[in-house]
C-alpha cells in the first residue's frame, strides 16, 4: 500500500513538473522583457554568445547581481517602511535607468564627451540623444541641465561653455540665465562687446532681475574706464 502511494505521488509530481517549469519560464521571459525596455535595448544587449556555447557572456552576470540588488533593496524599504511587499514602492530597473543602459544624467554625459571630444561632439551627440529620448523620463531637457555644465567651466574654459550655451539658447531662445551667463563667458575671453550684447539680451528677457541689470551696469562702466 505504502509502496503504491509513493508511485501516484510520484506520477503526480512528475505530472505537475512540465506545468510548473513552462510556469517559471513565462516568468522568467517576462521578467528578461521588463529589464530590456527599462534599459532601452534588445536581448542581444545581454545575451552575446551563441545558444548553447559555454563563452562568457559577462553582461548577464551584470544582470544577476543588478536583479539581486534590486531584490535587496526591496527587502529594505519594505523593512524600513514596515510595509508589506504589496504596499511598499518597489524598487525596479526602470527606477534609475529609465530607459538607458548607463543611468548618467544627460549633464554628466555631455560632460564627458565634451572633455574627451570637444563641444561639435557634444552638440551632436545632444540634439541626438534630444530626438530620441525627448519626452520620455530618462533625460532632463530643461535649460538647467546645460547650464549646469557650462556654469563651472566658464572661467576656464570659455570657449566650450559658449558652444553648450548656444546650442542651450537653440532650444530655449527665452533663457535668460543662458544670456547671462554667456555675457560672463565672452568677458573671460576680453570680448566686451558680444559680452555687452549677451547680457543686455539677458536683461531683456528678465527685466526684473537685479543680478543681470548689475552685470549690466558693471561691464558698461569697466569699458568707459577702459
Amino acid at each position: 500500500m505504502k509502496r503504491m502511494l509513493s508511485s501516484v505521488l510520484a506520477f503526480g509530481l512528475c505530472s505537475l513538473w512540465p506545468a510548473a517549469a513552462a510556469a517559471q519560464s513565462r516568468n522568467l521571459l517576462a521578467d528578461m522583457q521588463a529589464i530590456a525596455a527599462a534599459l532601452g535595448v534588445a536581448c542581444e544587449h545581454c545575451h552575446v554568445a551563441p545558444a548553447g556555447s559555454t563563452l562568457p557572456q559577462p553582461k548577464k552576470d551584470i544582470a544577476r547581481m543588478m536583479m539581486a540588488m534590486t531584490r535587496e533593496l526591496n527587502a529594505r524599504v519594505q523593512a524600513a517602511t514596515g510595509k508589506a511587499a504589496a504596499e511598499a514602492t518597489q524598487v525596479t530597473c526602470a527606477t534609475c535607468h529609465r530607459g538607458v543602459p548607463i543611468p548618467r544624467p544627460l549633464g554628466q554625459v555631455i560632460a564627458q564627451t565634451l572633455q574627451e571630444t570637444g563641444p561639435e561632439a557634444a552638440a551632436t551627440q545632444y540634439r541626438d540623444l534630444r530626438t530620441r529620448f525627448y519626452g520620455r523620463s530618462t533625460y532632463d531637457f530643461t535649460e538647467d541641465e546645460l547650464l549646469n555644465v557650462a556654469r563651472p567651466i566658464a572661467s576656464v574654459r570659455p570657449d566650450d561653455a559658449i558652444s553648450l550655451l548656444e546650442l542651450n539658447i537653440e532650444f530655449h531662445p527665452r533663457s535668460a540665465k543662458s544670456w547671462a551667463l554667456m555675457g560672463f563667458a565672452y568677458t573671460r575671453k576680453f570680448d566686451d562687446e558680444s559680452a555687452l550684447a549677451s547680457l543686455e539680451k539677458a536683461a531683456e528677457l528678465d527685466p526684473a532681475n537685479g543680478e543681470i541689470q548689475g552685470q549690466l551696469v558693471q561691464l558698461k562702466m569697466l569699458r568707459r574706464k577702459r
